[in-house]
């Protein structure tokens, strides 16, 4: 059991609370304005750009991109690709079995796709030391826990590595394991961290661009050239040339907004998008 370590900080740290919060992400002025409907299955939605800082913050952003998740209904596995912000564990890391636990219940790890995706890559090890104090997945789940409550298996891809060749290399594997699956694929990042308002949206615009036009090495070499504080590029990139083998052929920016526009101050600033990327 791999148990919530920001439950109480990043989100609200009980059931009935962390309902309310994630309602509330919805029904925020820079949210959808109003609540999800869980839709038939149409398996539209391949990929999901969505962020992970506290709900306070990206909340909102966030819930713009499970807006449109639930109105694609119930996929069979998510797999979630987030950054390694703590240093720990390997240079790409997967875990292959156990649960997941939030306030919101326990999600069950997809065993054979997530056995499938490591045998497909060299670069891909089974541990779950890189996991154990990582945030970046772990926000994505309550937010599908409220839509699909445990209904739904995840593959947990934590990336350390995030260069062109690993990225691309982890997406290739995606879709090879992923091919003829009911699969979704959420890349977990935040954009510019800690900048003034103006820079970061400028910044961040430059990178977007290259995600809307399905560029994943763009994504990476816009990030290096202008010097772009995203912490999840690989995982997009990833998320990107997996959901293209899978048959994705646009993607659509659902919503941007800063912290200095859900909570202030504009002073020092993080990016935060949805993307949905769909065929």
């Amino acid at each position: 059991m791999r148990p919530p370590v920001v439950a109480g900080q990043f989100y609200a740290g009980t059931r009935s609370e962390l309902l309310r919060q994630i309602e509330q992400c919805y029904l925020s002025r820079y949210g959808p304005g109003k609540l999800p409907k869980v839709g038939k299955r149409m398996m539209r939605t391949i990929g999901l750009v969505s962020p992970h800082a506290g709900y306070m913050y990206s909340g909102p952003v966030a819930a713009h991109g499970f807006f449109r998740v639930a109105a694609d209904g119930l996929p069979a596995s998510v797999i979630i690709l987030g950054p390694n912000h703590t240093g720990a564990g390997s240079g790409v890391s997967i875990m292959t079995s156990g649960k997941w636990k939030t306030p919101l219940g326990e999600v069950q790890v997809d065993e054979d796709l997530s056995n499938r995706i490591r045998i497909a890559s060299d670069i891909i090890d089974d541990d779950a030391v890189a996991h154990a104090y990582e945030h970046s997945i772990e926000v994505q789940l309550p937010f599908l826990q409220h839509l699909f409550g445990g209904e739904f298996k995840i593959v947990p891809i934590c990336m350390m590595l995030q260069d062109e060749r690993t990225s691309l290399e982890v997406g290739d594997a995606i879709a090879g394991a992923a091919a003829e699956k009911d699969v979704l694929i959420i890349a977990s990042t935040d954009f510019t961290h800690y900048e003034p308002q103006r820079t970061a949206v400028e910044k961040d615009r430059k990178v977007i661009e290259k995600i809307i036009g399905m560029d994943p090495r763009g994504v990476i070499r816009t990030v290096d050239e202008e010097g772009i504080t995203m912490c999840g590029y690989g995982p997009v990139s990833a998320m990107l040339q997996a959901a293209k083998k899978l048959g994705a052929t646009k993607a659509e920016l659902l919503k941007y907004a800063t912290s200095g526009d859900t909570a202030g101050p504009m002073a020092q600033v993080v990016g935060y998008a949805s993307i949905a990327v769909s065929k």
